[in-house]
């Protein structure tokens, strides 16, 4: 069966103008047999092109046959129909991707600059029930009915499961379930009133209260000269293919009285969640005063022997724009060990000063999204330096050593997308790799193929 790149938005590429291209780079590889396909199926339901908002597609989630993906935007097009759909849709998981009738109200904001976010930010099933789901991001309603940041919803209805209780102090950026517990991230202080577990904690998925699996006492946030202001918060999370470890990002100095930056490791295995030996020092680096939080995705090797990471960052701070070979863990893709014990990169991806904000895995290739133009480029910072390749918007490359996997004629990534705001989330499923992004520029192609 030929898996395939699978798209729900994409965004317009953006070049680099007055700037001399240089040559196809020398360290790229053949793209081995079995990867996903460099173009998506054209019968998927994605944003239109043109909003009078820029809309986003955050997360997508499969629970039995169905897809579903959350985020903010107001309808969903196919083939020549459009759906209303407010921040939330689901689609048959397989061809020809048939949207369904549910469509819950979900009623939000943008966010503040005090409490930034998409009205979804996340969703997410617990223990195999796809009766109900949770979503998480910064929403006042469901189907009319009063909420805050937090909501269990049926899958049938769209209408919120009222015993579970839903009120979160902030913003809500991830939720995973892991066995019986539903772990969930944001910018919150408190849930339900309980203020135990700031920014991270675990729910009972029956009544929306803590169930006391972890207690990590998240803290902290990213302090040097001149750095833009930062607030503490949980951001993003991958459950491993065991199911017995959480991969976990966000802006911190300390979990669970362990000194971390950007990234740590849980086990969630036993009676209680703890946070494991894993630590990479590298990510301790400072990057750019702007972006101070930079480490904004992760991913599994399919064997959980990787993590990978796609980071925004520019260039680690104090650095100037032109200190070349490129050092440090800002703007690239990286792949660690997840040894339980202090790492270093195995290998590390240089975008040339442009942000990755997504990564998935399959056994064939390490995949990475953002709003890149160029991959293998340590030598260039905004243009295409010596040995560099073009690959906008997506790169497919080789686990083992993180070189591109290019196209038959050698001269760019075998993978390409309008770039935008950038992919915002990727995951691989039996169908090939999904990817969730949004429409800024009017954004329509992915490997050459218009959603549109």
């Amino acid at each position: 069966m030929r898996r395939y790149l699978l798209v729900l938005s994409s965004a317009a590429v953006v070049m680099a103008l007055g700037i001399p291209a240089a040559q196809a780079g020398t360290g790229g590889e053949p793209t081995p047999a079995g990867v996903v396909s460099a173009t998506p199926p054209s019968t998927l339901p994605h944003l239109p092109a043109s909003t009078s908002k820029v809309e986003q597609v955050r997360q997508i989630v499969q629970c039995g046959s169905t897809m579903y993906a959350v985020g903010t935007f107001s309808s969903i097009r196919k083939g020549s129909t459009t759906y209303t759909r407010n921040n939330i849709f689901s689609f048959s998981a397989k061809s020809p991707y048939t949207v369904t009738s549910w469509a819950p109200d979900v009623v939000g904001t943008y966010g503040t600059t005090s409490n930034p976010s998409n009205t979804l930010n996340t969703i997410a099933f617990v223990g195999g029930n796809c009766a109900d789901v949770y979503i998480g991001g910064h929403f006042s309603s469901v189907n009319g009915t009063a909420v805050q940041n937090m909501a269990e919803i049926s899958t049938t209805t769209g209408n919120v499961v009222t015993s579970f209780k839903s009120k979160a102090s902030g913003a809500v950026e991830t939720m995973v379930g892991a066995g019986s517990h539903l772990l969930v991230g944001g910018r919150f202080t408190g849930i339900n009133g309980d203020s135990t577990d700031p920014y991270m904690v675990s729910l009972s998925p029956t009544t929306g209260k803590s169930d006391g699996f972890l207690h990590l006492s998240v803290s902290g946030n990213y302090q040097f000269p001149g750095v833009s202001s930062n607030a503490t918060h949980v951001y993003s999370q991958q459950i491993s293919h065991s199911g017995k470890l959480d991969l976990v990002e966000g802006d911190f100095t300390s979990v669970g009285g362990q000194a971390r930056q950007q990234a740590f490791i849980l086990d969630v295995s036993g009676s209680s969640a703890k946070v494991t030996g894993w630590n990479a020092p590298e990510l301790n680096t400072n990057c750019a005063t702007v972006e101070p939080f930079y480490v904004q995705d992760g991913a599994w090797s399919p064997d959980d022997s990787t993590v990978y990471f796609g980071t925004t960052g520019y260039h680690p701070n104090g650095l100037p724009t032109g200190s070349y070979p490129r050092s440090g863990p800002c703007d690239a893709a990286l792949a660690f060990p997840s040894t339980q014990s202090s790492v270093t990169a195995l290998w590390t991806n240089y975008t040339g000063c442009d942000s990755l904000y997504a990564a998935a895995a399959d056994a064939k290739a390490a995949y990475f999204g953002g709003h890149e133009r160029w991959s293998m480029n340590p030598v260039g910072c905004d243009f295409e330096g010596a040995g560099a390749y073009t690959a906008p918007g997506i790169e497919g490359l080789d686990p083992a050593n993180g070189a591109l996997y290019l196209n038959s004629g050698g001269s760019a990534g075998y993978y390409s997308r309008d770039r935008g705001l950038g992919a915002d989330y990727m995951m691989t499923t039996t169908a090939g790799l999904w990817i969730a992004s949004d429409n800024l520029d009017h954004a329509q192609y992915c490997g050459g193929i218009s959603t549109s």
